[in-house]
């Protein structure tokens, strides 16, 4: 079940199919690169539904962890751990996080984590044309 759950990552969150690539080389490559996001998209869901709490490092780079705490402020004093971001990149993805919903899927963390990508590059080029 969990190779067709990554294939549907693969196809559904980097739609693969779509693109306009016109040697077998470039699209290699590509779908080479789709592959590692992709297995990464479902590792961390599957790694958050196993061990929630985790150290957030395991997954998350230093940058990522920051800008997360930037962008969303935690409520009162919460645990670091790997739930906590893991919901807080879903949000990005558009997950409600109500009481009643179930953890977060593989769609909506790659839109998340694409989410958060933008971010981060808009960040790191907004440093560099302000200044440090």
């Amino acid at each position: 079940m969990e190779i067709e759950t990554f294939h549907k990552i693969l196809k559904s969150g980097c739609k693969a199919e779509s693109s306009k690539l016109r040697t077998a080389s470039r699209l290699a490559n590509l779908l080479a690169v789709f592959c590692i996001l992709s297995w990464r998209i479902f590792w961390m869901t599957m790694l958050n539904r196993c061990n929630p709490k985790e150290p957030v490092t395991l997954v998350l780079t230093k940058k990522e962890i920051e800008l997360l705490n930037y962008l969303m402020k935690s409520k009162g004093k919460t645990q670091i751990n790997l739930s906590n971001f893991i919901i807080k990149i879903a949000k990005l993805g558009g997950y409600l996080a109500r009481s009643s919903d179930p953890p977060p899927g593989n769609i909506v963390m790659w839109r998340g984590i694409s989410r958060l990508t933008d971010i981060m590059l808009g960040f790191e080029l907004g440093r560099k044309v302000v200044g440090n």
